[in-house]
């Protein structure tokens, strides 16, 4: 395992749709392992393999379950080829950061609820019901397979310190 560099904007692959993951051996299993260790040394709760360069369709994504209980233990999803099969018609705006784009908040409007279809690290199916900020997170995460960044979605765009203090991103 290891810490890979987040790439940048403007690097090329984050423009870019990735590729359906088919393979899900012995590199697979070190990538989703560096991509686990490189969200937990970053400010982040999610990533996709093309932030760490790789055209794969790979998000991991670390986020309690819960998140309106105190203290709630965040769970950790690592969904390969992940696709938003359900959406709510209710959406909530948000402010969103990304390790990709540092320096820049965006207020985002996205679906307050959603389900996430794709394949664990093993290759199995799986079923994701995920609301508030978790879906939030998976929405921004499988917009980086697509080559989407949130400032494409973003009303309105800030630097840090024109957030206010205490806000969610």
């Amino acid at each position: 395992m290891a810490i890979r560099e987040v790439v940048k904007l403007p690097e090329p692959i984050l423009r870019k749709q990735a590729h359906k993951v088919t393979d899900f051996g012995k590199d697979a299993q070190k990538l989703i392992n560096d991509m686990i260790d490189t969200l937990h040394d970053e400010p982040g709760v999610g990533l996709a393999a093309p932030q760490v360069n790789v055209s794969l369709r790979w998000i991991v994504v670390e986020y309690p379950l819960d998140d309106s209980k105190e203290n709630a233990k965040p769970k950790i999803f690592v969904v390969a080829n992940p696709e938003i099969t359900q959406i709510s018609p209710e959406t909530v705006k948000g402010i969103e950061g990304c390790l990709s784009v540092p320096n820049l908040f965006g207020e985002v409007e996205r679906a307050l609820e959603i389900t996430v279809t794709g394949l664990n690290r093993q290759g199995k199916k799986q079923k994701i019901h995920a609301k508030g900020w978790l879906a939030r997170i998976f929405q921004h995460e499988i917009d980086h397979l697509n080559g989407v960044l949130f400032v494409d979605r973003a009303e309105k765009l800030y630097q840090p310190e024109e957030v206010e203090e205490g806000s969610s991103v």
